[in-house]
């Protein structure tokens, strides 16, 4: 793990751990629920997460998005 030719800092390497980490939930997810469920079961997962996190900070924006698509993965399977 090196990034421009130099050995990841510490907060580099824990951004880097915990994004291997995600995608490893969001694939088996995936792997056990298909793919459309399986993306949306991540997208909560996410909002649960991120979403109070930011929330906290202030940042509606993001909390917005990620609503918006879950509404539009629920609209494609309930219209």
């Amino acid at each position: 793990m090196t990034t421009a030719g130099r050995p990841l800092t510490k907060a580099e390497r824990k951004r880097f751990n915990r994004a291997q980490h995600e995608k490893a939930i969001r694939e088996d997810l995936i792997g056990r629920h298909g793919n459309d469920l399986g993306n949306f079961l991540s997208w909560l997962r996410i909002m649960s997460i991120q979403g109070t996190q930011r929330f906290r900070d202030g940042d509606t924006s993001f909390i917005r998005d990620v609503a918006l698509a879950l509404e539009n993965v629920y609209r494609r399977y309930n219209t």
